[in-house]
């Protein structure tokens, strides 16, 4: 009995909001992501607070985050809803 489903395993990756890295402890990854960084995150990105007439840009940190997704496919040379076209 051969294999007909050859599932692809995808990899989604976020990143969170911009947050100035002493709050950023706490961002939580979307429901369903899981965390990859750790501590306040990465200092890669700037936020903006908006002061009267000026906007500031201050560097931030963010966390990166992941997501696994099983995506049903045929194996090679297989194909249709089930799979068992050839």
């Amino acid at each position: 009995q051969m294999k007909k489903q050859c599932d692809q395993k995808l990899l989604i990756r976020m990143k969170t909001e911009c947050v100035p890295c002493s709050l950023n402890l706490d961002t939580q990854c979307p429901a369903g992501y899981t965390k990859i960084t750790n501590g306040t995150g990465i200092p890669d990105c700037r936020y903006y607070l908006e002061i009267k007439t000026h906007t500031l840009s201050f560097p931030g940190c963010r966390h990166h985050c992941v997501k696994e997704f099983e995506q049903p496919e045929c194996c090679q040379g297989h194909w249709g809803p089930d799979c068992m076209g050839k």
